[in-house]
């Protein structure tokens, strides 16, 4: 009897070491990511995938902050993983040109991505007319506001420049802050406020132009964008802890407690915002970030992108969870647990089941952003449009400018240079055709 065990069970221990081997390994490097973040990739990603594609074995490696140095780096020596999860499209284009990153084309039409993601999107990721990137998510920016206060205050959602700017003095009056905003956690936040200011005041239309190297980025719109912004800094609207406050949790607690009447920030911010605000019991709302006319804008932003390294040791397992992604599945699971991180760029989400507590807030504004996007009605985050070395001065660069070492001009002359010859070079990313 003992024996017979002892057979059974080194026969259930070789079968499993042969299934193991017979797998295939696709390694994916990921960004930063909670115990509790991590823990819903496992089980709405990795677990499932794995469970309908028994040939391989998804392993997801957190890279935290460093991931695009570690990136560039392990590229380079053609040691990366077979995902390359990057922090944007500005990094897709000059990869692409260095020869880091397999063309998608072939499985494109495999999976057939070209009917299934937004068409906007497939342009994005297109370098020398290849597809070489798909979006994780798109979001964009706007105006997140503590609804509660202001209807006590009998204040309304500013819907132009000049009404956000008369609301925030009240504020200042009151010793509310105007903006709840910080760069404690992530110095790249400081960008969300420049492209505020330039779609909000030059206009996406300008911004196209200067994108494309038709326009330069010193011309009087931008120098007006960059003033603007300036002066909501000199006034003290972003408050006195901005360089020793988190943009994330600290920000939307700041704001959901009425510390701060409004949140300058991104579509990813919901969840936290969630949370927050029913710490506090405050209700939250949501709006386009006024402009100059009067219009809102809906800056187009990619946080992230999935490729397959040209060396990539699994490139089919690589592609094979890309398209696992891509799935309606996939798209309500991690939307209902981690909202604004997930908003994968599918053209039809009839199909999308979402759990019945996520914020009608986060589904009215995903629906208007769509719509807006299918328009053509949006504009441009710097993060995705703007080349690697030109959108790092800019992060850095804008300081300068509130810390009054340098003016709007010298800061655009900076950024203008770098542009240039960074567009010279081939490593602009593609920006499509309004």
């Amino acid at each position: 009897m003992t024996m017979m065990r002892l057979l059974t069970t080194a026969a259930v221990i070789i079968g499993t070491a042969q299934f193991a081997a017979a797998q295939e390994k696709v390694s994916w490097w990921y960004e930063q990511a909670t115990p509790d973040q991590q823990k819903l990739i496992s089980e709405n990603i990795v677990e499932p995938f794995d469970k309908a594609n028994p040939d391989y074995n998804l392993v997801v490696d957190y890279r935290g902050n460093e991931l695009d140095k570690q990136l560039r780096v392990a590229m380079l020596s053609g040691n990366g993983p077979d995902v390359v999860y990057t922090p944007g499209p500005s990094y897709v284009a000059p990869m692409a040109q260095s020869g880091q990153l397999k063309a998608l084309d072939d499985y494109a039409a495999k999976y057939g991505w070209n009917d299934r993601v937004l068409q906007v999107f497939l342009e994005m990721g297109r370098y020398n007319d290849k597809l070489y990137a798909l979006p994780k998510t798109y979001e964009t920016l706007g105006l997140f506001y503590n609804k509660t206060l202001f209807e006590e205050k009998g204040w309304e959602a500013p819907t132009s420049l000049d009404e956000l700017e008369a609301l925030a003095d009240k504020m200042l009056a009151e010793g509310i802050t105007p903006f709840a905003a910080g760069n404690a956690d992530w110095r790249g936040t400081n960008e969300w406020f420049v492209t505020m200011a330039l779609n909000a005041v030059a206009g996406p239309e300008n911004l196209n132009k200067a994108l494309r190297g038709e326009m330069p980025w010193t011309a009087e719109p931008f120098v007006q964008s960059i003033d603007r912004l300036n002066t909501w800094w000199e006034k003290g609207y972003f408050g006195k802890n901005y360089f020793s406050m988190q943009g994330s949790e600290q920000a939307a607690d700041m704001m959901a407690s009425g510390r701060a009447g409004m949140m300058p920030t991104g579509t990813w911010q919901f969840q936290n915002v969630a949370t927050y605000s029913k710490k506090d019991n405050s209700e939250a709302g949501f709006v386009g970030f006024p402009s100059a006319s009067g219009d809102p804008v809906f800056p187009l932003g990619v946080g992230s992108t999935f490729s397959i390294a040209e060396k990539a040791t699994n490139p089919d397992g690589a592609a094979a969870v890309i398209n696992f992604v891509f799935s309606p599945e996939v798209y309500g699971s991690m939307n209902s647990a981690w909202q604004g991180e997930w908003n994968i760029p599918l053209k039809d989400i009839s199909n999308v089941t979402m759990a019945s507590d996520v914020s009608p807030l986060f589904t009215e504004t995903m629906k208007t952003l769509a719509s807006s996007v299918n328009d053509g009605n949006y504009g441009y985050t710097t993060w995705t449009f703007l080349p690697p070395a030109t959108d790092s001065y800019l992060i850095n660069g804008i300081e300068e400018v509130w810390l009054d070492k340098i003016d709007s001009t010298a800061f655009l002359t900076k950024l203008n240079d770098t542009f240039e010859k960074e567009f010279k070079d081939g490593k602009a990313p593609a920006v499509p055709a309004r």
